[in-house]
């Protein structure tokens, strides 16, 4: 049987409050044919990808060393980038989402940054601070004789560079709708900060960090300004599945067109991975 709430409406089971009635009846036309075209807008492209993929040689360009190379690379950069992006993205997450201190709005918008900077910018701001002659890059290159730039080290820098952000707001909110009450009882029952944010926070927001995690490992796998400003191009070393779609459309488009579905299809699959994220139940 359906409830009622106090005025008599129908009550959600949910939430126990009134449940929300569905606007009625079809859209409106002036609102329904600019919907149409932005479909069609954001669509066509994908659908005109999948329309010229050449099907029948498409095993031959796949299986290619020069693929197979850039994928492995890509894979192995993502997936340290992700790795990097967690040991520090995480307890950033936390000093946002937990500690009060003065700048801290101006602490997020710096981590927000790397999301609306043209990732060209973002390759440059690299070189200046990890370059040979950038601030931090000449002590590292005479103190340890660490060389950054032109090295596969140096794209795994840009893509956590660019990616680490969606995992820090994904974390965040996820923190912020976590109930601190958990950490300051555990506090009360003698545990540290350190201790109860390890057995008691990171267990609670496991789902976000998760989520995170995968929206910040398709962010490093597309990366392509910053890599290619701050790494270079060069097969089997900088050479990721972004770079080597750039590289083919020049020289090979059909391979360009079979890269290019390998990394939808991976778009794909994170977006189903993460249906219950940007899916919001009926």
């Amino acid at each position: 049987m359906t409830s009622l709430d106090k005025t008599g409406a129908a009550a959600d089971p949910r939430t126990g409050g009134p449940r929300r009635r569905r606007a009625r009846g079809g859209a409106p036309f002036p609102l329904l044919l600019p919907a149409l075209i932005g479909l069609a807008f954001l669509a066509v492209p994908l659908v005109a990808l999948l329309v010229r993929a050449p099907w029948r040689s498409m095993p031959d360009l796949l299986t290619s060393a020069e693929v197979w190379q850039a994928l492995r690379l890509s894979l192995i950069c993502a997936t340290a980038a992700t790795a990097v992006s967690l040991v520090i993205g995480v307890p950033l997450a936390w000093l946002l989402a937990r500690v009060e201190f003065p700048g801290r709005g101006f602490v997020r918008a710096l981590v927000t940054l790397p999301l609306v900077l043209p990732p060209v910018v973002g390759g440059v701001a690299l070189l200046m601070a990890f370059g040979r002659n950038g601030i931090m890059g000449q002590w590292l290159d005479s103190a340890f004789g660490i060389t950054l730039p032109f090295t596969t080290a140096g794209v795994v820098l840009a893509e956590a560079f660019v990616a680490m952000p969606f995992l820090v707001i994904s974390v965040e909110g996820t923190l912020r709708a976590a109930d601190p009450r958990y950490e300051e009882a555990a506090t009360t029952l003698g545990a540290s900060r350190f201790t109860a944010f390890r057995r008691v926070t990171l267990p609670l927001i496991a789902p976000g960090i998760a989520a995170g995690a995968v929206l910040a490992w398709a962010r490093a796998l597309g990366e392509f300004g910053a890599t290619i400003t701050f790494a270079g191009n060069f097969p089997d070393r900088t050479q990721t599945m972004p770079l080597a779609v750039y590289l083919a459309l020049q020289n090979d488009p059909d391979a360009a067109i079979a890269l290019s579905l390998v990394l939808l299809a991976v778009s794909i699959a994170v977006l189903a991975g993460l249906r219950d994220r940007w899916m919001t139940a009926s």
